[in-house]
């Protein structure tokens, strides 16, 4: 989750879901919650490894129809991006 969804609303349908929200409460609120700074710091480095991904033109635009050509295609421009990591 990101901070546009740390809603009481967002954060119980996700707690719901299974999902453990780790977002930071906005500092305005009255009664803010505990949160795991370093699991949060952990989801950027995700969605910086879906921003790569998603340089991948194949990856991108789903070109792939079958799930099986798709995930070997990921796996390949994983394999890439763990290779040429600055």
């Amino acid at each position: 989750m990101d901070m546009a969804y740390e809603g009481d609303e967002t954060r119980g349908l996700a707690s719901l879901l299974g999902f453990r929200p780790v977002v930071p409460p906005n500092p305005l609120r009255l009664k803010p919650w505990r949160f795991n700074r370093r699991l949060y710091r952990r989801r950027n480095h995700i969605e910086r490894l879906f921003r790569r991904l998603k340089g991948f033109r194949r990856v991108f635009t789903r070109y792939d129809k079958l799930d099986a050509l798709f995930r070997a295609f990921v796996l390949i421009a994983l394999c890439w991006i763990s290779v040429n990591r600055p």
